[in-house]
């Protein structure tokens, strides 16, 4: 294993720009953040989840998409074409001023329920899939396979620090994370995100 900073810091932004989209996901982990319900339960699992399946996707797409130069290029360009879309969805999802509802009076919820909760917003989501396992497979599988951890760490404390930052951020500044203007904020830093990630796939 040979740690690369370049190629961990753009996982690390990769990963950032497709978690921080407003999504199931991160409006529960808000949700529990905000009522103080099983919040170290919750992000245990998305942060555990997130790991399993990028390590998973990429060192799985890895070997497929280094077997043939065709499916290198295609992970580049489709990832490409990938994120410039998502880029310009989440523009519009800031112009739009989509709203996130989430209510700040607690309904009781308990551990096993918040579990079986998360794990299925978690794991019967597609967009989990196509974002995890198969964008970030092809993209961290096209390098290197010494430098597949490099990546594989980078996405993954990606992972760590939103969703740590998000839940435990909620509790204390709950009156201003469940306003539309912070979530337009969000949609705005990750469109842009995602354009500059697009381009630097393709000029790469």
């Amino acid at each position: 294993m040979v740690f690369d900073l370049v190629v961990f810091t753009k996982a690390l932004g990769l990963c950032a720009a497709l978690i921080m989209a407003i999504g199931a996901q991160n409006a529960y982990v808000l949700k529990m953040g905000i009522q103080k319900q099983h919040l170290l339960l919750t992000l245990a699992v998305c942060i555990t989840l997130d790991g399993l399946l990028i390590t998973a996707g990429v060192l799985g797409m890895g070997v497929l998409v280094q077997s043939s130069p065709i499916l290198m290029s295609i992970a580049r360009w489709g990832g490409a074409a990938f994120l410039l879309c998502y880029g310009l969805r989440s523009w519009a999802a800031m112009l739009r001023r989509n709203t996130l509802q989430v209510e700040v009076q607690p309904e009781a919820v308990s551990a096993l329920r918040a579990l079986l909760t998360i794990m299925a917003i978690s794991l019967l989501n597609p967009h989990v899939y196509l974002d995890t396992v198969v964008l970030l497979g092809s993209i961290g599988g096209s390098y290197p396979l010494p430098m597949q951890p490099s990546f594989i760490l980078g996405a993954a404390t990606a992972s760590l620090l939103w969703f740590s930052v998000l839940g435990f951020a909620a509790q204390a500044l709950s009156r201003y994370l469940s306003r539309p203007i912070a979530w337009q904020w969000i949609d705005g830093i990750t469109g842009g995100t995602m354009l500059f990630l697009a381009g630097s796939l393709v000029m790469s």
